[in-house]
C-alpha cells in the first residue's frame, strides 16, 4: 500500500511540475504572425510596436520575436512598465533608414524606457546604416550641430541583460545607458569603421552596476565611455579596436556633475586604438570627482597612447587651457599592462595644477615603443604616485628607481612633477593627434532623453 501511495504521489508531483513549467513558460508574440503581419524585406515598425504592446500587457513572462530575415524599421521606443519580465528576441536584421530625418525619433532609433527585467537577445543585428550621417557630422566646427541618432538607448532600465546582439554602423553612439541599474552586456558585438564619427560603442551615465563581459567593440570613437554619476562598473574580457580606447569622461563640462567611482577594467585587449586606458576632463571645468578606477591585466597592441590621464582635454581648441580643471582624480591604478605603443610616450599623466591627481598606482608596466623616434618614455604633471612596482625608470615618469616594493618606500619619491615648456608643446601635439572626430564641449555628451 505504501509503495502504491508513493507511486501515485510521484506521478502527481511530476504532472504538477510539468503543468507549472508550461504555465511559467514565455508567451511568444511573433511579429510575422497573422495578427501582426510583419514580413521580411518590408517595414515592420507598426507590427513590432503592436507586438510589444500586447507582450508588455501580459501577466505572464513574454517574448517578442523577430525571426530570421531582413526587416526595415523606422524607429521604435519600447516603454514600460510591463506587468512581467519581457524579452525582445531579434534573430534577423533590423535596418534603420539611411537618412536621419526618416527616423521616427530625432535622437533615438531603438529605445527602451522605464523597464524592469528586460532581456534583449537572439543573435540578430541592429544595422544603423550610419555612413551618410558620418559625412554630414560637422560638430567639430558647428556649435549648433544637429543631434545624431543613437542605435539603441536604455533610459531608466533595471535588472536587464543584453546578450548575443550586434550593433552595426550606428549613426551616433551604438548603445547609450542612462539612469539604469544592474545592466549586463554579454557576448555583444559592436562594429563601425575607424573613420565613423561619434560612434561610441557603449556610453554609460548616471547608472550603477553595469557590466560588460566577453564583448567585441570596434568603432570610430571610444569603445566604452563613462559619464558622470556612474559607480560599480565592471568590464572584463573585452576587445577594443579600432577606436579611442576605454575612457572615463570627458568630465567637468557641466554644472553639478555627480562623481564617478568604482570602475574595474580587467582582461581587456586594445588593438590599433588611439588610446588605451584613459581618463579625460575639461580644463576650465566645473568641480567633479573621479575615484577608485582600476585598469588591470591589459594588453596593448600598437596603441598610440596606452596609458593617459588628460585633464587638459580640449578637442578642436575650443576651451581655455590656461584655467585648470577642477575635477579631482584619486585612487587610480594601472596594473599588469603590457604590449606595444606606436608613440614613445607610453605613460602620460597630465593632471590639474589646481587639484593634482593623488594616490595613483602603477605596477607591472611593460610597454615597448615600435617606432624609431626615440626610446619608450613617460611624462607626468601634477600627479602624486603612491605605489610603483615592477616599472622601469623610463615608464615611471623618469623620477623613480626601477622597482619600489612598498608604499613606505615611495614616500620619499612621491612628488608633484612640473612639465617643461618643451613637454607642454609635445603634449599639445600628442593630444591634438588623438582626439579624433569628437564634438565640441557643449555638444560632446548628450546623456538624457529628448
Amino acid at each position: 500500500m505504501d509503495q502504491k501511495l508513493m507511486n501515485v504521489l510521484t506521478i502527481f508531483l511530476f504532472l504538477m511540475l510539468a503543468f507549472t513549467t508550461k504555465i511559467q513558460s514565455s508567451v511568444v508574440f511573433d511579429v510575422t504572425s497573422a495578427k501582426y503581419g510583419g514580413k521580411p524585406n518590408s517595414d515592420i515598425t507598426k507590427a513590432l510596436l503592436n507586438a510589444w504592446t500586447d507582450a508588455c500587457a501580459s501577466r505572464r513572462e513574454s517574448k517578442v520575436l523577430v525571426p530570421r530575415g531582413t526587416y526595415r524599421l523606422k524607429g521604435a521606443i519600447f516603454r514600460g512598465h510591463c506587468k512581467a519580465p519581457i524579452e525582445l528576441q531579434v534573430r534577423g536584421t533590423l535596418q534603420a533608414p539611411k537618412h536621419t530625418s526618416q527616423v521616427t525619433s530625432p535622437d533615438t532609433w531603438v529605445g527602451f524606457r522605464y523597464l524592469n527585467r528586460l532581456t534583449l537577445s537572439g543573435g540578430g543585428t541592429f544595422d544603423g546604416r550610419g555612413a551618410l550621417s558620418w559625412k554630414q557630422n560637422d560638430c567639430n566646427e558647428n556649435k549648433n550641430c544637429k543631434s545624431r541618432v543613437v542605435n539603441i538607448r536604455f533610459d531608466f532600465v533595471n535588472d536587464t541583460i543584453i546578450k548575443d546582439i550586434t550593433s552595426l554602423d550606428s549613426k551616433n553612439f551604438h548603445f547609450n545607458v542612462f539612469a539604469c541599474h544592474n545592466v549586463t552586456f554579454q557576448h555583444a558585438t559592436i562594429t563601425a569603421p575607424g573613420e565613423s564619427v561619434n560612434t561610441d560603442g557603449i556610453h554609460i551615465a548616471r547608472s550603477t552596476m553595469v557590466t560588460v563581459a566577453n564583448t567585441s567593440i570596434g568603432t570610430g570613437d571610444d569603445c566604452i565611455s563613462i559619464g558622470d554619476g556612474t559607480s560599480q562598473l565592471k568590464f572584463t574580457n573585452v576587445t577594443c579596436g579600432p577606436g579611442h580606447g576605454i575612457s572615463i569622461g570627458s568630465l567637468g563640462g557641466h554644472r553639478d556633475e555627480q562623481p564617478v567611482t568604482g570602475v574595474i577594467i580587467k582582461n581587456v585587449t586594445f588593438n590599433n586604438t588611439q588610446n588605451g586606458a584613459r581618463i579625460k576632463t575639461w580644463p576650465a571645468s566645473y568641480a567633479g570627482l573621479v575615484s577608485d578606477i582600476h585598469y588591470e591585466d591589459i594588453t596593448m597592441v600598437n596603441v598610440s597612447n596606452p596609458i593617459i590621464i588628460d585633464q587638459e582635454y580640449c578637442p578642436w581648441n575650443l576651451c581655455n587651457k590656461q584655467i585648470p580643471s577642477k575635477v579631482k582624480i584619486s585612487n587610480v591604478s594601472f596594473k599588469n599592462i603590457k604590449g606595444t605603443s606606436t608613440t614613445p610616450l607610453a605613460v602620460n599623466f597630465i593632471c590639474s595644477r589646481s587639484v593634482p591627481c593623488e594616490n595613483v598606482e602603477i605596477a607591472g608596466i611593460d610597454l615597448t615603443y615600435t617606432g624609431h623616434k626615440g626610446l619608450t618614455n613617460s611624462q607626468c604633471s601634477n600627479v602624486k604616485l603612491a605605489t610603483i612596482v615592477n616599472v622601469t625608470k623610463a615608464l615611471a615618469c623618469g623620477n623613480h628607481p626601477p622597482i619600489i616594493t612598498s608604499k613606505n618606500h615611495t614616500k620619499s619619491h612621491t612628488s608633484t612633477i612640473s612639465r617643461s615648456k618643451n613637454y607642454q608643446t609635445e603634449t599639445k601635439n600628442q593630444t591634438d593627434s588623438v582626439v579624433g572626430n569628437e564634438s565640441t564641449r557643449g555638444h560632446h555628451r548628450k546623456y538624457g532623453m529628448v
